[in-house]
């Protein structure tokens, strides 16, 4: 058996922003190989199935990740190297992913949802617009010294950098051509519990970060792109003040209470429960491989009984069609071939009586019109 390994993006850091190919692979995993500083623990003990082996990347060398793979490869393993993001954006994905093809391994790369597009959703803004950028740069924090060079261009700029150097970043995109109102948005953590996410512009840019006490590793995204929208103002002279209104969307709900479509999805599963049971039980006493899957009846078919099931809870979730009784088992009558049904007599039309009046208008004389003269010759 050939091993595996699968580089899977972990998302931005929320356990429920990996996307399900990815919490797939991580659940048949027999090794994750993952850092925890830049890999949220809560989505390893999510999704990770309990016996498998973990590493942790950040205390290993590189040449012992390599000794994995081997391992992997001669026993047939399935390994997942879990990466924050996208394995293919800042991932240090290509010299693993060529050591593991040198190896003999199978291999599949799962794409992540990266910091910088959940940071640029999290401020409900694009990083791309026709109207004022319609590029995007990214910059990883090995090129953090050529920010003014990539500053040039005058697009959205997508900067990881560590926040203790923001002095030093913020004059260098100054000197690149960016005004010191230039929109810049501080992410850190994005998606977590305890992220931070700044609005502020490039002049503001250094007390913003230590106004926030930020010194590690921090995403700073710039751009005209990134302006937030104008809002309305104060009202002028009897204008009413329109309240906002509450939105359905917005209400709690009741600690422990089952969603409606909780409840359906229960009412499914019973569902198939109930006729998974019921078909083993009826194989198990004919003692036949073959037996015939049981066809459910259409409503309009005569002599189709349907049923609805109900919740307790949340009222009538989902109408299920009754299926037949399988051939053999108790309580299942013989069907018996049925007559061709015929069509009711349709009644007669009723004549419709007209009855007709002469007009006492008297009629003009039509005038008199004179013979045409015969042709000769």
């Amino acid at each position: 058996m050939t091993g595996r390994v699968a580089f899977v993006g972990a998302g931005p850091g929320a356990a429920d922003l990996i996307t399900l190919r990815g919490a797939r692979r991580l659940a048949e995993a027999d090794v994750v190989v993952w850092a925890p500083s830049v890999v949220e623990v809560e989505c390893v003990r999510e999704h990770a199935r309990p016996g498998a082996e973990l590493v942790d990347f950040s205390r290993v060398t590189e040449s012992e990740v390599v000794e994995v793979y081997r391992r992997a490869a001669a026993s047939g393993q399935a390994v997942v190297r879990l990466h924050a993001g996208d394995p293919a954006t800042w991932g240090g994905l290509r010299e693993q992913h060529d050591a593991c093809l040198r190896l003999g391994l199978e291999i599949e790369v799962v794409p992540g949802v990266t910091q910088v597009s959940a940071a640029a959703a999290s401020v409900g803004r694009e990083l791309t617009t026709s109207e004022v950028a319609q590029s995007l740069l990214l910059a990883s924090p090995e090129s953090a010294e050529h920010v003014r060079e990539l500053a040039a261009h005058g697009t959205t700029l997508a900067l990881s950098a560590s926040a203790a150097r923001a002095d030093r970043v913020a004059e260098q995109l100054r000197a690149g051509g960016y005004a010191d109102t230039t929109p810049v948005v501080i992410a850190y953590k994005v998606s977590l519990p305890d992220a931070v996410l700044v609005r502020t512009t490039l002049g503001e840019l250094e007390s913003a970060v230590k106004e926030h006490k930020l010194y590690r590793s921090t995403l700073f995204l710039v751009g005209d792109a990134l302006r937030a929208p104008v809002r309305r103002g104060a009202p002028i002279g009897d204008e009413p003040v329109r309240q906002p209104r509450a939105s359905k969307w917005r209400a709690a709900r009741a600690p422990g209470a089952e969603s409606r479509s909780e409840a359906a999805w229960s009412a499914v599963h019973d569902l198939q429960e109930t006729a998974r049971s019921r078909w083993a039980r009826a194989r198990e006493e004919s003692g036949a491989d073959g037996v015939e899957l049981p066809v459910a009846r259409s409503l309009a078919e005569p002599g189709g009984p349907a049923e609805i099931t109900e919740s307790a809870e949340s009222g009538p979730v989902a109408e299920a069609l009754a299926v037949d009784s399988l051939p053999g088992q108790a309580g299942s009558p013989e069907q018996e071939p049925s007559e061709p049904r015929k069509k009711p007599p349709v009644a007669a039309a009723r004549k419709r009586t007209v009855s007709v009046q002469a007009s006492t208008t008297p009629r003009k004389p039509a005038p008199a019109r004179g013979k045409k003269p015969k042709r000769t010759g």
